[in-house]
């Protein structure tokens, strides 16, 4: 007589369930996505997602880190790939007027968005802290920019970084209210005519 086997929790691709806490988290943010709309969307239950992930802070810090090398990894690829500094701040704008608006994700940036109204400290510094590295990368890349001639001696890198972060920031919220790729891609191409330019040298001013 066959014996009767012990039920087993069922599996699930741990991969893929990172993938879908991700979108849940980046369509409603961090705060206003509970517990069962994770399971709901993950397709697992309450006890799988705590014994996979931990609690719901410790599965949103890791989705963080995935969405960095996924979605969000246009930025950092811009700054460190482009030759010129000019080259990197334009590509990083306009890499993400697509990426804001592609299909089949939720729209904008999921660092930004998630942060809207979060009420738990711990997460919201987190992201803070996040977004301010993100700062300091390119005004990193604007100095090295600086001290290779590419902008005028003198230049402001600090306003000009926060300047790329608000039009990155706006360009994030603009997709979210519905601007499409091409209407960002002009806001990218706008933002770019304010670049600083190095005087031109006149005949006879050398020496």
């Amino acid at each position: 007589m066959a014996t009767k086997q012990r039920g087993r929790p069922r599996s699930f691709d741990r991969e893929t369930a990172l993938e879908k806490a991700m979108r849940a988290f980046w369509e409603n943010g961090y705060e206003a996505t509970s517990v069962s709309d994770l399971t709901r969307e993950m397709g697992i239950g309450a006890p799988s997602l705590y014994a996979a992930f931990g609690d719901k802070r410790s599965l949103f810090e890791e989705v963080v880190r995935v969405y960095g090398v996924t979605h969000g990894s246009g930025p950092g690829r811009a700054l460190t790939e482009e030759p010129t500094a000019r080259g990197a701040i334009a590509r990083l704008l306009r890499e993400a007027a697509d990426e804001f608006t592609a299909p089949g994700h939720p729209h904008g940036c999921l660092v930004i968005h998630a942060a809207t109204n979060c009420t738990t400290p711990e997460v919201e510094q987190a992201l803070r802290e996040q977004r301010g590295a993100s700062l300091a990368a390119i005004e990193d890349r604007l100095r090295q920019g600086l001290d290779a001639g590419e902008l005028p001696p003198g230049t402001d890198t600090a306003a000009l970084t926060r300047f790329v972060g608000a039009v990155f920031q706006g360009m994030s919220q603009q997709s979210r209210d519905g601007a499409s790729r091409a209407e960002l891609e002009a806001v990218a191409d706008l933002a770019m005519t304010v670049w600083p330019q190095n005087e031109p040298v006149l005949p006879g001013t050398r020496g």
